[in-house]
């Protein structure tokens, strides 16, 4: 069955380089955000007042409250609708399916979607930084987490995906090998993606194995390249879209939010949200995981892939290692996923890095992604993943004729 046209088209798309060592001037997150906001629409040959919409997330440390009314003051915009999501990960793939809505739906004509995540100027003695305070949110009175888990060493991301990479290996056979193909295979599209924190830097599977392992059994090769940087794209009306670049409209979505730390998942720490979220964005799409022409995958770590391709349907529940081991998953192979690098590769800008996979997906469809474009991409999956997979979601992007 096709589904009809959709109104709501991503128009135009902005990155602020990744770097491991910033070396440009410091700016507040508000100016950084306007930045890439200008960037997007510039993209999109939109101008600012063409603007009546937003959605940003908690990566602007100069309000605690109304955050979306600050970024509109600062801008200059005078908005129909405007939202704050906080999921994490999940962040930039709720904003997008959240903007797209708001267009779809008529109340806005023009939505703007930043996440920017470059160092700010240090505040001046006795004064209270904000960006601190926030960034230590589970430390705070009455947080479960400082009473329930810091204390058995369950502190921080990686430990939690250890625990979640533990159990998996404990099911599932061949872990390491198909972990560190996967490493160099995602590698292998960074090597040739210029900005990419790893350009010019593949590495074989044997190169992560060797790695040393920094919490069982994660290897330090399987983990995330942190660094600094931004995204935005824009979404309008079809008929306000650049007529000399493909339309991408955004086909399916699905979000599935049931805890925050693996320790609190009701069953397996294995059964990941995304099944569910994905099942409703392939639904809505009217399509089949077989149909997708790339998919861009949230991987602040190497497992979150291999389960990202079971839970969304590429593969049966445990076959992923074998999935990957069987396939090339590099920009020119058989099954192109994560064609910049993904973040293991191209690096996680904070909550940026997974808007990074929707704007590759963009690239991909549009035939703008340069060296490392894949062929025949009419259609994108892409997750994201907030906490240790906890909140998840996910995209299908599809181009239009």
């Amino acid at each position: 069955m096709t589904a009809r046209p959709r109104q709501a088209v991503v128009a135009g798309v902005a990155e602020h380089a990744p770097e491991r060592k910033f070396a440009g001037p410091e700016q507040f997150t508000v100016e950084q955000w306007a930045d890439l906001a200008r960037m997007a629409l510039d993209d999109a040959g939109l101008e600012s007042q063409d603007v009546d919409g937003l959605v940003c997330s908690t990566d602007v440390f100069e309000a605690v409250h109304m955050v979306p009314s600050l970024l509109a003051e600062y801008c200059g915009w005078d908005l129909a609708c405007a939202e704050q999501v906080d999921l994490g990960g999940a962040s930039a793939v709720g904003m997008v399916w959240r903007a797209a809505a708001m267009v779809e739906s008529g109340v806005c004509q023009t939505v703007v979607c930043a996440l920017p995540f470059r160092p700010r100027p240090a505040a001046p003695d006795g004064v209270v930084d904000l960006g601190n305070v926030l960034g230590r949110a589970d430390d705070v009175w009455g947080a479960p987490a400082p009473e329930h888990d810091y204390p058995y060493g369950n502190r921080g991301p990686t430990a939690s995906f250890a625990l979640v990479n533990s159990r998996y290996d404990q099911l599932f056979t061949g872990g390491p090998e198909a972990r560190a193909k996967l490493v160099s295979d995602q590698r292998r599209s960074a090597a040739i993606t210029p900005g990419a924190v790893h350009f010019g830097k593949p590495i074989a599977p044997e190169d992560v194995l060797a790695s040393r392992v920094i919490a069982p059994p994660i290897r330090l090769l399987e983990v995330v390249m942190p660094c600094t940087g931004g995204a935005a794209i824009v979404v309008t009306m079809r008929e306000r879209a650049r007529s000399d670049v493909r339309p991408v409209s955004v086909a399916g979505f699905g979000e599935a939010v049931s805890y925050k730390l693996p320790t609190y998942a009701q069953g397996d720490v294995t059964d990941m949200p995304l099944t569910g979220a994905s099942r409703r964005a392939f639904e809505m799409a009217r399509i089949t995981p077989a149909e997708i022409g790339t998919a861009q995958l949230y991987d602040a770590y190497a497992i979150a892939v291999i389960m990202s391709l079971e839970s969304a349907g590429f593969c049966p529940r445990g076959a992923g290692n074998d999935f990957v081991n069987e396939r090339d998953l590099s920009f020119g192979g058989d099954f192109p996923c994560n064609t910049n690098g993904g973040q293991l590769g191209f690096g996680q800008a904070g909550n940026a890095g997974g808007m990074t996979h929707v704007i590759e997906a963009v690239r991909q469809i549009q035939g703008r992604a340069g060296d490392r474009q894949s062929d025949g991409v009419d259609s994108a999956f892409v997750s994201g993943s907030g906490g240790s997979m906890a909140a998840q979601g996910a995209l299908i992007l599809r181009g239009d004729a």
